[in-house]
């Protein structure tokens, strides 16, 4: 495998698109907090871009995961879930998933079909009526939902806003992604690809590298620790004998930084293992991993975390 450079992307091996047309489109994935967006990003791309837990609000920042369909590149941009927001931080991501869609050539909205078109889920139906770029409806989890309720979610959908297509799908098993993919190259233009052909993301390894920790963080921790911790990685060496990443987990509280750690350090431990061995299969080489974690009271108000993570401090 060839060396990359710290900024450098995970690839995919190359596509055969000789003698076609190439086409491509920008692709946002909008919906609310836990509807599947990052699962069905994965799916779409077919490899771990995003990360998924059962925590609310997982994503903060847009990520962006290219996938090659016939030929034409799709690149989708994974906004963090609408909700309604109560801190700065919150409406910084609201206000990052809103932007997302007005910068995208299409929109898919991404429903939760058991829960439907309540709460969150209807306050962006009511916005996106005032979107002109082609939109589709994405009802996800269709497996878990009876035939006859899916249909009427999808006529009350369509009711409110003029979606081009309807899909039902199960961002978990694939179910009816294909169709999606089928119809986002069609609607693609006629252009050059944005990315050359094996890249599959666009974003630094290190922060790929933190969002895996704090994916493992949360998964760990899901009831424990509160939403404000943050992971950011310091170093990032490549030696002879593998990647050598430092990462710090910042948390509000001393007591928040005892439950990361967990007895006798049997906690981050845990956590190191599990994000290591994610890191050194995506990067298909060792990767040594440290973990330390500090107290950075009222993180959440620094603009500079905020510019680390591509928000706007402003919101």
């Amino acid at each position: 495998m060839a060396e990359r450079g710290e900024g450098d992307a995970i690839g995919r091996e190359g596509a055969d698109v000789d003698g076609l047309e190439t086409r491509s489109a920008f692709v946002t994935l909008l919906g609310a907090t836990n509807a599947g967006k990052s699962t069905l990003l994965n799916r779409f791309v077919g490899s771990k871009v995003s990360i998924v837990t059962h925590k609310v609000q997982t994503t903060r920042t847009t990520m962006r995961g290219i996938a090659i369909h016939d030929n034409a590149q799709i690149v989708f941009i994974d906004t963090p879930g609408i909700f309604k927001p109560r801190r700065r931080l919150d409406r910084a991501m609201v206000a990052s998933a809103w932007s997302g869609a007005r910068d995208a050539d299409i929109v898919l909205f991404v429903v939760d079909a058991e829960r439907g078109l309540e709460g969150d889920a209807a306050t962006i139906l009511e916005r996106l009526a005032e979107t002109r770029q082609p939109k589709a409806l994405v009802l996800n989890k269709v497996d878990r939902v009876k035939p006859e309720q899916l249909l009427a979610l999808a006529a009350k959908a369509n009711k409110a806003v003029a979606f081009d297509q309807t899909f039902m799908i199960s961002a978990l098993n694939g179910s009816g992604t294909d169709d999606v993919m089928d119809w986002l190259a069609n609607e693609a233009k006629p252009g050059p690809w944005y990315y050359p052909e094996d890249q599959v993301a666009d974003a630094p390894l290190q922060l790929l590298a933190a969002e895996i920790t704090r994916e493992k963080l949360y998964l760990r921790l899901h009831q424990e620790l509160p939403y404000s911790s943050h992971v950011e990685t310091e170093r990032w060496d490549r030696g002879k004998k593998g990647i050598r990443v430092e990462q710090v987990i910042y948390v509000e509280r001393d007591s928040q930084k005892k439950i990361v750690l967990g007895q006798k350090g049997q906690t981050i431990k845990a956590i190191g293992t599990a994000a290591r061995e994610e890191l050194s299969a995506l990067l298909e080489e060792p990767v040594h991993l440290f973990l330390f974690v500090k107290v950075r009271q009222n993180w959440s108000d620094d603009p500079d975390r905020y510019r680390d993570i591509g928000l706007d401090y402003s919101q």
